[in-house]
């Protein structure tokens, strides 16, 4: 049984983990979500977005950042894919 586990179980699960890893590591990007901030300013400095329009996005923004903050330390420790 033992043998078993070791030979079918545990590679599957552990491409499960990689697998949610990486979605994670997608999902909670917060490079991609400082960029977002990044470009959300610079369209309402030149005039593109009105100020409301930029405020709630920047408000939107900053909560999904502290999300994937938090998403990121929660994962820490767990096994890193760099691609």
């Amino acid at each position: 049984m033992f043998l078993l586990d070791d030979l079918l179980v545990n590679p599957f699960l552990s491409l499960v983990d990689i697998l949610h890893t990486m979605a994670l590591d997608e999902m909670y990007d917060t490079e991609a979500i400082q960029d977002d901030i990044k470009e959300n300013r610079l369209l309402y400095e030149i005039g593109e977005r009105s100020k409301e329009e930029y405020q709630q996005r920047k408000q939107e923004l900053e909560a999904q950042l502290d999300t994937a903050k938090q998403v990121k330390s929660q994962m820490r420790g767990r096994v890193e894919i760099k691609g």
